[in-house]
């Protein structure tokens, strides 16, 4: 049978051996002219100034690649899930070659609208912080370079894209496309895995069978979103254990969750003086010398300095608190409000001056902290044929069930209490820091 998505050219394009980008790891991605049409705009441009991973390159030298590569991954892997649905029968009655279009465009756009460091900045939860997804409207707005090439080039209106990437309107053809985008096995986990992998160079990431996996994958039992055969549920079960540990051994790594709490304590002392709408349009190396210019004389110009001046001095781990070892504290720090962790380092400070004799500042230590949102949970479907029913995986997989739900946040995310390197020090030396650190929480909660 005949491929039904072969007049999309980029499609032909998989196998073609020509009018292809390579990105690592020997990935082909094919470059037609509407998609040259796309990267070459300046709003897409501007994806190779960011980096992927941010602060992580702090820990692991390696991480330096950007969103734009990141960005090709996921088209190329909306590519290969369109070559593998595109034989399932009740996905071409929902989705056309339009809509695959949409969805390729969806995918090389999903990032459009992240600024530099914008995950640690968008954790804190801050009342006057716009989305990020406000921005990618904007880099979509009428007038723009890049709606300009949809429109004309692609034949797509701009709101249909913003539409997969934000949900606007409902419909099964656009939770179906959306799962693709965004769920337990979606393009952009897919990519991110492997490549967070390869650049930070540890095999975690890569060690599922991404192609068995895509080659598993067809409709859920609703129709409206993503599941996979039974043959699948091996690479699945990988899958979920790679996320588990990049998130333990790099994501959520101690010093790099120390040298992302310090940026955040920083850009939280800075950002009412800072025109947020400018700053987010600047480069990465931009906004850090932004960041720096305004720190300078303040408290907080020491914390940007040891993480982007000439001396590494990241602050130190002096103390950590689990679910399963410290239930009490973990539970009462985990998922606040980024003001109201600020506010308890404030008190311990106090505290610690008053009992030990300390001269400690706020801005000496640092309270890090899951935060309130959690990781979306890997609840998809496996199709059993020979049944001809859909159960999920959770249910079939006690890896999945052990590591997928709730818990993954609760035993990966740890709350931590970072000092500058002569802080902790004089902090190790006090056996009663828990008890301190409890009525500094005490304090942070009276009204």
């Amino acid at each position: 049978m005949k491929h039904p998505l072969l007049e999309i050219p980029e499609l032909v394009g998989l196998d073609a051996g020509s009018g292809l980008i390579r990105i690592p790891t020997e990935q082909d991605v094919p470059i037609t002219r509407r998609v040259k049409a796309i990267i070459d705009t300046a709003e897409f441009r501007r994806l190779a100034t960011i980096t992927q991973l941010g602060l992580v390159n702090r820990v692991y030298p390696g991480a330096m690649h950007t969103r734009f590569e990141h960005a090709l991954g996921v088209f190329h892997n909306a590519l290969r899930y369109l070559w593998q649905l595109g034989r399932d029968e009740r996905f071409c009655a929902l989705v056309d070659s339009h809509s695959a279009e949409v969805l390729m465009v969806a995918a090389l756009l999903h990032d459009l609208g992240h600024w530099p460091f914008c995950h640690p900045i968008e954790d804190m939860l801050l009342s006057d912080l716009p989305p990020h997804e406000d921005f990618a409207a904007e880099f979509l707005a009428e007038g723009s370079e890049l709606s300009t090439v949809l429109r004309e080039v692609w034949n797509i209106d701009p709101e249909e894209v913003l539409d997969v990437l934000v949900a606007r309107t409902d419909s099964p053809r656009l939770r179906l496309l959306r799962s693709i985008l965004s769920g337990p096995i979606d393009i952009d986990k897919m990519d991110y895995l492997e490549r967070d992998s390869l650049h930070v160079g540890v095999p975690y990431g890569r060690n599922f069978d991404k192609s068995r996996l895509i080659q598993s994958l067809l409709l859920n039992e609703a129709g409206d979103g993503l599941a996979i055969s039974f043959k699948g549920k091996a690479a699945a079960e990988l899958m979920v254990f790679a996320r588990y540990i990049m998130f333990s051994e790099v994501y959520w790594h101690h010093t790099v969750r120390s040298a992302t709490s310090m940026f955040a304590r920083a850009f939280y002392d800075l950002h009412r003086d800072l025109d947020l709408k400018q700053i987010f349009r600047k480069s990465e190396a931009d906004t850090i010398h932004l960041l720096q210019d305004k720190a300078a004389g303040l408290p907080c110009e020491k914390l940007l300095d040891g993480i982007f001046g000439p001396q590494r001095r990241i602050y130190k781990r002096v103390a950590e608190f689990s679910l399963y070892q410290s239930p009490e504290l973990y539970e009462q720090l985990a998922r606040r409000p980024f003001d109201f962790l600020v506010r308890c380092t404030e008190h311990l400070a106090a505290i610690l001056n008053e009992t030990a004799g300390l001269s400690v500042s706020a801005t000496d230590m640092i309270i890090d902290a899951p935060p309130p949102h959690r990781e979306v949970e890997f609840n998809i479907e496996i199709y059993f044929p020979k049944e001809d029913v859909y159960r999920p995986l959770s249910q079939v997989s006690p890896v999945v069930a052990s590591l997928a739900k709730t818990q993954f946040d609760d035993y990966v995310k740890r709350v931590r209490l970072f000092a500058d390197r002569e802080v902790a020090i004089k902090l190790a030396d006090i056996p009663a820091l828990p008890d301190h650190l409890q009525t500094a929480l005490d304090r942070s909660t009276q009204k």
